[in-house]
């Protein structure tokens, strides 16, 4: 049985005891921060849980306890999810309501998958997909968010799901689908945001269709959900948001959009290990400039709800990448989501238990795949900037390679080195544990 694709996504932020104390939702912004209730800084440092490919079922609990894996998203010292669903859950009725966990697992021939799920997650293996989807674990312990139209893998410029108007994105049912979606989950405190649709592409995209378009799904979430953040997508994949720098949307409402952008070293083919680093660096961030950084400047949330490398180590396109990402990340204290938490999925393109060397896990959704990576962007995972209690400034000396801070001993002037920070011990005491090891008169910016 084979589904075309189209995904959307919702953010959902962990609400558990490990989450920043006494958050008041629902988010809303103010000027180009996300903040809580009490203006407040929130910083989403999310990760991407796949649930829009064949089966629309999230990934990986054929592997591990759903309860399980959301654990595993804290000691990370991620505090939301981007977890994605194709649109067809909410537009094709016999799909979302009439086919079972076990019954989709069944229709791709996913025998072992079964027999993992039963061991793993019993309770979810004979319910709906739809069900399955609002499972309690994914969204009341979770933060969430949309991704395509039919379930499957994304993304090309010819598979027609690109851009209005195409095969499979017909923008009267995408509105539709958005509007109950949002419904669905109006309530529910800590679904924070909905972004309206990944990657929009292909030979139809155009500047007036999306405003004409993003601009009718907007107002269809907002009108069903007042409590979620509406997230927007640019063109080009998600790489490109300069046509807002000149026109700007045009909203009913206020303090509930963000816009996002997408950046991965592949967009560049080769270009960062067969190039200086340091220049290609440079050309692209002059680009984001053009492209998306401008809205900081203007005082507009930016996302940067997709980002990864090969966590295996050894690709030195994407390892260089990192080091110019992280930097310009930490610089400008942005909100972002990981690709992926995926340590494998059940079918993808084909291929049954296909590895994802971009996850956070591993094959078995067990152990971290690389902790060196997850120590790299630890102090992006902490907000640095943005309203909210005020402390002593200090000044930092980040080195986006390794993700350490640049300390001067307090007894020798002329000694630097790269410190460590100490292990998070849950999101609500990052910043305390932070500010203890560094101090405001050890650094200077870079």
């Amino acid at each position: 049985m084979f589904r075309i694709f189209t995904f959307t996504c919702f953010f959902s932020s962990y609400i558990a005891q490990h989450t920043v104390p006494n958050m008041a939702y629902p988010l809303s912004t103010s000027y180009r921060w996300i903040v809580d209730e009490n203006g407040q800084r929130v910083k989403l440092a999310c990760v991407n849980w796949p649930s829009h490919l064949q089966p629309v079922v999230a990934e990986g609990l054929s592997k591990q306890p759903v309860d399980a894996v959301a654990k595993k998203i804290v000691e990370m010292g991620f505090n939301c999810v981007r977890l994605t669903w194709p649109l067809d859950l909410m537009t094709n009725e016999t799909l979302a309501n009439n086919v079972t966990v076990r019954q989709s697992f069944q229709s791709f021939d996913l025998k072992d998958e079964i027999v993992g799920f039963k061991t793993n997650n019993p309770s979810m293996i004979d319910i709906s997909l739809i069900e399955a989807f609002k499972t309690d674990e994914l969204f009341f312990k979770l933060n969430t968010y949309i991704h395509l139209t039919k379930p499957g893998w994304c993304c090309a410029n010819d598979d027609g799901n690109g851009f209005f108007g195409d095969q499979f994105f017909d923008p009267t049912v995408w509105t539709a689908a958005l509007r109950k979606m949002a419904a669905t989950f109006d309530g529910v405190f800590n679904v924070v945001g909905m972004s309206l649709r990944n990657e929009l592409r292909g030979p139809k995209q155009n500047v007036n269709d999306w405003f004409k378009y993003m601009q009718q799904g907007a107002e269809a979430v907002h009108s069903a959900n007042k409590n979620v953040l509406v997230i927007l997508s640019g063109l080009n994949f998600d790489a490109d948001l300069s046509f807002v720098r000149s026109r700007p949307v045009n909203l009913s409402f206020t303090r509930k959009l963000v816009f996002e952008l997408h950046w991965y070293a592949f967009s560049d083919g080769n270009l960062w290990a067969t190039s200086n680093p340091n220049d290609i660096c440079g050309r692209v961030l002059k680009r984001l400039g053009n492209r998306g950084n401008f809205l900081l400047n203007k005082g507009l949330p930016l996302f940067l709800s997709e980002f990864g490398i090969d966590q295996r180590g050894g690709n030195a396109n994407d390892n260089r990448y990192l080091g110019c990402l992280s930097g310009w990340a930490a610089e400008n204290d942005v909100d972002w989501s990981l690709w992926a938490l995926t340590g494998s999925y059940y079918l993808r393109e084909g291929v049954v238990g296909m590895i994802e060397y971009y996850g956070a896990l591993d094959s078995d959704w067990n152990s971290v795949r690389n902790s060196s990576f997850l120590q790299q962007i630890s102090l992006l995972q902490s907000p640095l900037q943005g309203p909210g209690p005020k402390t002593d400034a200090f000044n930092l000396v980040f080195h986006p390679l390794t993700g350490l801070c640049l300390i001067r001993s307090l007894n020798d002037k002329t000694m630097l080195t790269l410190e460590q920070r100490t292990e998070k011990q849950g999101h609500d005491d990052s910043d305390k544990l932070f500010k203890s090891r560094f101090h405001m008169e050890d650094y200077v910016h870079l």
